[in-house]
């Protein structure tokens, strides 16, 4: 499977696609444990980017389209998950420099960069009822189904089914994070919009994904 930057830009439309989709969701579980804005950072922060790479050529480095989509949702978000993403994006375009062509394998090695700047700029845990919960259980599940000798797309397909099991669990956690934290046991209960909003971002990565596979089968 080969991706183009064109390829990218369209899994990036199919996401935003989804969020759009999905804020009003977002932000009723946000109103649960937070201010309730959840859906609408996310929506103005993938409609961002959505516009900004909308003007580029399609023949541009892979990179490029990572790095233009991490500036846009920074500066589009204001809230937390901005800097968060942001980072996420411009360490996945470290993965790929000087790439007009993409396959699985990198795509697998710039979730992992992409997960690690989540973490380390966001300085949460697994447990912390935070995206973290739906991120890292999903790339451990991806390089384990990686080191058996799976093929990157049932790879991809088990990082998404770990993330769906990771975005569930939220909900019986205690809040250590952000403004949930404040409620104490009263964010027991509730699942993570956070947790959500990114399973939905890798759930329909990888379903773009495999969709772009069967057009090239």
């Amino acid at each position: 499977m080969k991706i183009t930057a064109g390829d990218v830009k369209k899994i990036m439309y199919d996401i935003a696609d989804a969020v759009e989709r999905e804020k009003e969701y977002l932000s009723l579980l946000d109103r649960a444990v937070g201010d309730g804005d959840h859906g609408v950072s996310m929506s103005v922060g993938w409609q961002a980017i959505r516009g900004k790479i909308g003007e580029m050529d399609d023949r541009v480095e892979c990179s490029e389209v990572f790095k233009a989509a991490g500036m846009s949702f920074l500066n589009a978000v204001g809230a937390s998950v901005g800097p968060l993403y942001a980072t996420a994006f411009i360490r996945a375009a470290a993965c790929v420099q000087g790439k007009t062509e993409i396959d699985a394998v990198d795509i697998m090695n710039l979730l992992v960069a992409a997960v690690n700047g989540i973490k380390e700029r966001g300085k949460a845990e697994v447990g912390d009822k935070t995206m973290i919960d739906t991120w890292v259980p999903a790339i451990e599940a991806m390089n384990e189904a990686k080191s058996s000798g799976q093929e990157p797309i049932l790879c991809l397909e088990a990082a998404v089914a770990s993330g769906k099991k990771g975005m569930e669990a939220t909900a019986k956690m205690l809040s250590q994070k952000g403004r949930s934290s404040r409620l104490g046991s009263r964010s027991i209960g509730h699942q993570d919009p956070g947790a959500t909003s990114g399973y939905l971002i890798l759930s329909t990565f990888v379903k773009s994904l495999k969709e772009i596979r069967t057009r090239q089968i």
